[in-house]
């Protein structure tokens, strides 16, 4: 019976921590979609809004297998495909300093959807094949790549930075 009890609370853990996980890849992506649209208005400077926006966008769905929920987004990633393409091929140079964070994110979105029998390895596939995959990088646990991610995102100016706070002399240790 206390065997079935652990693999009940296994299951409660798994259920509460790939939801913090998925949030924690999506965030990925709005990093990468914020240095990539930065880099793409940098380049396309004859281009107006919202050319760079979609173009960052639909670099960023190819990539994680995700289809946009906006229709313009859709027909432009569809009537731009050759460029979506040469920019997916040309990511690890123009954000190299994202790269660990971004093969963390596709391994994690991987293991998320394998949880959720979601099969996504193409996705992954697709990053190595682009060399975009940093194949020596260990896989960070859960708790490590969401602090990584945290941070970065704190960095690019997306969420406030959390400081620790250190207990007063009023409050029991």
């Amino acid at each position: 019976m206390s065997n079935l009890k652990t693999g009940q609370e296994q299951q409660f853990v798994d259920n509460k921590l790939i939801p913090v996980m998925r949030e924690a890849v999506v965030t990925v992506q709005m990093i990468l979609f914020k240095a990539l649209r930065e880099t793409v208005h940098d380049r396309y400077v004859d281009q107006v809004e919202p050319y760079h926006t979609y173009l960052a966008g639909a670099v960023i769905n190819n990539l994680f297998g995700t289809q946009p929920m906006d229709e313009a987004v859709a027909g432009f990633a569809s009537s731009n495909r050759e460029l979506v393409e040469r920019e997916l091929r040309e990511l690890a140079t123009r954000c190299p300093q994202l790269m660990p964070v971004l093969t963390d994110a596709l391994r994690m979105k991987t293991i998320c959807d394998n949880q959720d029998g979601i099969h996504s390895i193409p996705s992954l596939l697709m990053a190595k094949a682009l060399g975009l995959l940093q194949e020596d990088r260990a896989l960070p646990l859960p708790s490590t790549f969401m602090l990584q991610v945290r941070q970065l995102a704190s960095a690019y100016g997306l969420i406030e930075s959390i400081s620790a706070v250190a207990p007063s002399e009023d409050t029991p240790a």
